[in-house]
Order: structure tokens, then C-alpha cells, then sequence
């Protein structure tokens, strides 16, 4: 026989389930609308409007403007108990070419993070139902974070130098301001192209990293008829960035360590000796002891280019992120709701060592609050790549509120 409290709890669940199914084509509609703006971090001021203005629908009054677009609202229950978070991503990644790409910036939804944002107003509404007001404890925080995508690197650092921002990522930015000083726990739902027969996957990890922004400084001159007179500054970079490819043998399979980056500054003219390169670049690894350690040796790569060439040289090392560390009670907790809601067949769980090489700034936040970052399978397409799209939006909007809330 159930007692009263398995009572209630099977009641609110099925009262919150139903608020958010009847929200449905409002909270996918909402998710499409932001698909069709992208934004990229620390400019998501649209973004950040239309979801601001809907949590206030929800019921939820956010506090705007932390982290520059960020923001935050609480709905406090009937009792003391934690405060648990749910997160969704403002966020767009730079992705020209994409069918959903601003023609300006050549950002584009290529992650999904439109798809959280939807199942982010859908917990809001699920969780106002007079059942959860008058049943649960504590508080349910709904915090929308900006720039998960660490781009953009000169441009933030130009925040940064000019007092707006403190840390060059949205959950970074927001830690160092105390917006999360209240949160108990934390979550958020990905979505995901795998194409595993489940709706939803638990469990795994994330590589940390560290940013590079380096300027390789050379001499001007006229590339046809005094190049003796020029410091190549673009050969500079190009024979630092051989120096790391030669270094790529040396890596070792376990730390699952990534070099990468992408040139922003290659010259000016093609008749003119390039007198400035800017690179912007990152190293990843499975501990930060691996990436500390590689990151090391990229540097000596740089200072070997410039020496070569005869090139002056800037570094700039920033702190990326650090890797996630997915919370086994937060994940028993999710288990549970998504089998009850979903059923056993949906939902795979994967080991705490499979890595799938990227890096968010959720693994910042679960390393001082337990978080979990679980994922949906809802697209088709490669991660950041121009055929990312959501396939099954009822799954990564509504289904992902479901299993959040």
C-alpha cells in the first residue's frame, strides 16, 4: 500500500508533468525563436530578453544583467530544504555555413543550447503548479549563464581589460560574482547526436583546458622588393605551430590530450611582410596536471617560432575549464525520474572515464557543488559543425523539462 508521502509525490510528479506537456508548443516555440536569433557569448542581449520575459510569465522574476547577459530567478517552496539549480546555455557557437547561421557573425546554433533554454522555461512552469508550491522544500533556482562557448577570445579579454568581466566564461563569471553562492546543486540537460537507441545518457567526464591568446611580433616591410628588411611574423607562427605537431607522437593516449586553435590575425596584405600574427588557441587534457604539463611545452613551441624568425612574442594563458565530475547521488536521483517518467529503455549510463574530448564550463561548477550534466539524444549532425540541427524537438525541449523537474 503506498503511504501518503509516496502518495503525494506520485501526485506532484504527474501535476508537473502535465503543466509542462500543456506548455509543450509553447516552450518548443520559444526554443525555435532563439534557434533563428543566435547569439555569441557575452552578446545574447536578444536572447536574454526572451527568456527573461518568459520564467516572468512562469512565474519567476529574474535578476538580469549578471555576467553581462546573464541571470537568475528563485521559486521558493513550502519548507526548508536546498536550493537546487537548473541551467540552460544562452549561448551560439560560431558555425558560417550553418542553414540556421546569422549572416553577420556567423554564429549558429550548432550545440543545441537553444533547445536548453525551452527545457529550462518548461521546469520553471512545471515546478509552479499549486502541487510542488505547497508539497516540496526549499528553493528551485533557474539560471540562464552566457558564453559556455570559450570564443571570441580577443573580445573578451577586451571586456575583461575594460572592468566588465572578470572571468572569460558565463559559469565562471557568474561563480566569481556569487551567483551561485546560495546553490545547493546543480543541473542541466546537452543535447546530443549519438545515436544510441536511449532517450537520455548519464555519467562520463569532460577534458579541462587552458586558453592561449598569443601575438607573434614581427617587422613590416614590402614583401616583393625589401623582404630582407621585414620579421616574417606569419612564419614565426607557422614554425611554432609545426614545433607542436612535432610534439603530437609524445602525447599520451591516456590524458586524451587535444592541441588546436585557429589563426585570427594573419597579416594585412599579401605585399607586406606580416608584422602581426595573432593565434588563439587551446590545450585539453583529462587533469589539469596533463594540460599544465603539455601547456608547458606549447609555450616553449611559441618562444621557438619567434626566437627562429627573430619575432617578439606575447602569451597570454587563460584559465579554461576544469573537468566535470558528474554527482552520483544527482545521477541515482535523475536515473530514477527519467525510468519512472520514460521507463527503464530509456536512459543508457555510461562509465565515469568515457570522454568525449570537449569542455564545458559545468565541470568549473561541479567541482565546488555537487552537478550533474546529463545528455539527450535529440540531433542529427556533428557537434559545432554545419549539419548540427535538432531532430526531435518534443525530446530535447519538453521530454528534457520532464526529466529536469
Amino acid at each position: 500500500m503506498s503511504t501518503v508521502r509516496e502518495l503525494n509525490r506520485i501526485e506532484v510528479k504527474a501535476a508537473v508533468r502535465r503543466a509542462i506537456e500543456g506548455s509543450a508548443d509553447e516552450i518548443v516555440r520559444l526554443a525555435r525563436d532563439i534557434y533563428e536569433h543566435p547569439e555569441p557569448g557575452f552578446t545574447e542581449e536578444r536572447t536574454a530578453k526572451v527568456v527573461a520575459e518568459a520564467l516572468t510569465k512562469a512565474g519567476v522574476k529574474p535578476e538580469t544583467g549578471i555576467a553581462i547577459t546573464g541571470m537568475k530567478g528563485l521559486r521558493t517552496f513550502n519548507g526548508e530544504g536546498p536550493t537546487v539549480a537548473v541551467i540552460g546555455e544562452l549561448d551560439a557557437v560560431k558555425a558560417p555555413g550553418h542553414p540556421g547561421a546569422d549572416m553577420t557573425t556567423g554564429a549558429a546554433h550548432a550545440c543545441g543550447h537553444h533547445s536548453q533554454l525551452g527545457a529550462l522555461i518548461g521546469a520553471a512552469i512545471g515546478l509552479g503548479v499549486p502541487e510542488a508550491a505547497s508539497t516540496l522544500s526549499g528553493r528551485a533556482a533557474f539560471i540562464a549563464t552566457p558564453a559556455e562557448e570559450f570564443i571570441d577570445v580577443e573580445m573578451r579579454w577586451g571586456l575583461r581589460e575594460s572592468g566588465r568581466l572578470g572571468l572569460l566564461s558565463g559559469k565562471q563569471e557568474m561563480i566569481r560574482l556569487g551567483a551561485f553562492d546560495d546553490i545547493d546543486m546543480a543541473m542541466m540537460i546537452h543535447t546530443s547526436s549519438s545515436k544510441a537507441q536511449r532517450r537520455f545518457i548519464v555519467g562520463g567526464t569532460s577534458n579541462a583546458h587552458v586558453v592561449h591568446y598569443v601575438r607573434f611580433l614581427g617587422k613590416a616591410a614590402h614583401a616583393g622588393g625589401a623582404p630582407h628588411q621585414g620579421v616574417n611574423a606569419l612564419q614565426a607562427a607557422m614554425l611554432a605551430l609545426s614545433a607542436i605537431n612535432t610534439q603530437r607522437e609524445t602525447f599520451e593516449a591516456e590524458n586524451q590530450t587535444r592541441v588546436h586553435g585557429i589563426i585570427t590575425r594573419g597579416g594585412v596584405a599579401t605585399n607586406a611582410v606580416p608584422a602581426e600574427v595573432v593565434y588563439e588557441g587551446r590545450v585539453r587534457g583529462r587533469t589539469m596536471a596533463a594540460v599544465d604539463n603539455i601547456a608547458a611545452r606549447v609555450e616553449d613551441c611559441y618562444r621557438a617560432g619567434a626566437l627562429a624568425m627573430g619575432a617578439n612574442l606575447e602569451i597570454v594563458s587563460i584559465p579554461g575549464y576544469l573537468p566535470l565530475d558528474n554527482n552520483k547521488d544527482l545521477a541515482r536521483v535523475f536515473t530514477e525520474n527519467v525510468v519512472t517518467e520514460f521507463g527503464e529503455d530509456a536512459l543508457m549510463t555510461q562509465a565515469d572515464t568515457v570522454n568525449a574530448g570537449g569542455s564545458t564550463d559545468m565541470g568549473d561548477l561541479s567541482q565546488i557543488m555537487p552537478a550533474l550534466h546529463p545528455y539527450v539524444a535529440a540531433a542529427d549532425g556533428t557537434g559545432h559543425g554545419i549539419d548540427y540541427v535538432i531532430a526531435d524537438y518534443r525530446r530535447a525541449v519538453v521530454d528534457s523539462a520532464i526529466s529536469m523537474a
